[in-house]
């Protein structure tokens, strides 16, 4: 006998589903320098594998708000910093940075760069194989790439909880999540699918202390879950993911930490590409 489903509630009616509501992730440049300046002063171990030279022409996927592009730009190198979001681009282009909006998952360079530089960006661009693909083109024979990203299990009590909480809702809360998380294996095998070595790939357990509160984390990186929600219901939801996290994520001092887990690469564009994927034999 099949059971009756829920009984459906007067204020369902006007809710929105998540399909409905669509990610809705936007980044604010002042708030993003106000809660995220640590993203970029952890980039620098990256810089150092990079070691940018005078005359050669860089590519910062991902620039955000071009703090490191300066910084690769101080080296003597020419740097073309792009992001998807407009806002990024022009404080970018207000901090004295060359830059252009761009999808990463559809670059259109073509063997222009010396080096493709990412930090910190390429776990929201999900169609992996279309961003390597598109740096494997804007890269010059010999040319580097040099990332590091959300890696296996980043932020797995963040995302844990901010799920949890969509679930109880109703919602689908795995369908909200942006990220693309992979291991070492994984991304390692995407590079050589198309025609890069890996010099080294590797995933970096790094658990973060944060400059402030978790709900100025998750104001700054979460809005693919909160903006799904009505406005009158987002307040109650951070502070429940809020609390779901402090037993493990804020010390007795009442610092917060994310459990950040990062995946570090050097690829290498083969100048013959034999790293390709070969097409499958005839049966």
């Amino acid at each position: 006998m099949k059971r009756p489903g829920p009984k459906a509630r007067p204020e369902d009616a006007n809710r929105q589903t998540s399909a409905e509501l669509g990610p809705t992730q936007h980044w604010d440049p002042e708030r993003y320098a106000r809660n995220a300046r640590f993203v970029a002063d952890l980039g620098a171990p990256l810089l150092t594998l990079l070691d940018a030279k005078p005359g050669e022409r860089v590519l910062d996927l991902g620039c955000g708000d071009g703090h490191l592009s300066r910084t690769i730009a101080a080296s003597g190198a020419e740097v073309l910093a792009v992001d998807a979001s407009a806002e990024q681009i022009a404080a970018a282009r207000d901090a004295g940075v060359e830059a252009r909006v761009a999808d990463g998952e559809k670059l259109e360079f073509d063997s222009e760069f010396d080096a493709v530089f990412s930090n910190a960006a390429l776990h929201w661009m999900t169609q992996a194989d279309a961003v390597v693909a598109g740096v494997a083109r804007a890269l010059k024979p010999g040319g580097r790439f040099v990332a590091e990203m959300g890696g296996a299990g980043n932020v797995a009590r963040i995302v844990n909880a901010l799920v949890a909480g969509f679930d109880r809702r109703g919602l689908d809360g795995a369908a909200a999540v942006p990220w693309y998380f992979p291991d070492a294996d994984e991304y390692g095998a995407k590079l050589r699918r198309h025609g890069f070595t890996v010099e080294s790939c590797e995933i970096i357990p790094r658990m973060t202390a944060l400059p402030g509160a978790m709900a100025d984390w998750l104001a700054t990186f979460a809005e693919t879950f909160t903006h799904r929600l009505p406005p009158a219901e987002r307040e109650a939801y951070v502070a429940e993911v809020v609390a779901a996290l402090a037993p493990d994520l804020r010390d007795s001092q009442g610092n917060w930490h994310a459990d950040y887990r990062r995946l570090r690469f050097v690829a290498r564009k083969t100048l013959s590409p034999d790293g390709l994927a070969s097409p499958p034999a005839a049966a």
